[in-house]
């Protein structure tokens, strides 16, 4: 009997959480609206339900507990931005939503009841055409297994310039850097992509970015930040969010 009732506890987690994809695909406005109207209100005291574990109005972000996956947190500006596409975020006053995101991994690592090693923990954002939200959401979660060891294969080769990582990842080519900077106090990767983009005539819509946890050389904490775009010719719709593992795997099997 507590199998059965195990089952169908599952069974409507699934469907919530099926039904949570659902809507939100159908409504793209969906992450806006719940920061808009429910958690930046309740955080100033509104009676209304407060929806996500964190809003910082001094910094511009919400971070919000997504339904897809058991450890999975989005951070979400409380200004109206589109998207990576968003001129506003190369901006020089443009908050760093990527060290603020960083930081808040730890509720991630809240949610799992244990701390993780810094490399099996990440931050993903997709193209226009690899997302259904039309507000900004950095995707703050676990590594998937063999990106993790994949990543700490090739650590030691990788620099601090683009050069495209050795293997396929998910069917896709990924080009790679190091970011030596710790806590990303100094260090926007929208920014530092975005000339890049420039100078190869692409655009920023069709990129996708996904920042994980690394060690430098010097055994430094650091960064690899990873980045796809659009080939519509291959099915590739820039989803960085691939790499990810939204059933935290890893943190089962420490």
């Amino acid at each position: 009997m507590r199998n059965v009732r195990l089952l169908a506890c599952l069974a409507s987690l699934t469907a919530v959480a099926l039904f949570f994809s659902i809507a939100r695909a159908g409504n793209p406005d969906a992450l806006w609206q719940i920061v808009h109207n429910s958690c930046e209100p309740a955080a100033r005291g509104a009676d209304v339900p407060q929806k996500c574990i964190d809003v910082d109005a001094s910094h511009g972000f919400a971070v919000l507990k997504d339904l897809n996956g058991i450890a999975q947190y989005l951070l979400i500006p409380t200004a109206r931005v589109g998207g990576i596409e968003s001129p506003d975020l190369l901006s020089p006053d443009s908050p760093n939503y990527w060290r603020a995101a960083w930081q808040a991994r730890r509720f991630v690592e809240a949610k799992l009841g244990e701390e993780l090693p810094r490399d099996e923990l990440s931050l993903a954002i997709n193209s226009t055409s690899g997302r259904t939200q039309n507000q900004l959401h950095i995707h703050i979660d676990c590594l998937a297994p063999d990106i993790v060891r994949a990543l700490r294969e090739q650590g030691p080769k990788i620099g601090t310039e683009w050069t495209a990582f050795p293997t396929l990842l998910r069917g896709h080519a990924y080009r790679i850097r190091r970011i030596d900077d710790a806590n990303l106090d100094s260090t926007d990767p929208f920014k530092l992509l975005a000339p890049d983009v420039a100078k190869e005539g692409e655009t920023m819509a069709d990129q996708t970015l996904l920042l994980a946890g690394a060690t430098a050389p010097d055994g430094k904490p650091a960064f690899f930040l990873l980045n796809d775009h659009v080939r519509y010719a291959t099915g590739d719709f820039a989803s960085s969010e691939e790499l990810q593992d939204h059933t935290c795997a890893v943190a089962r099997s420490q």
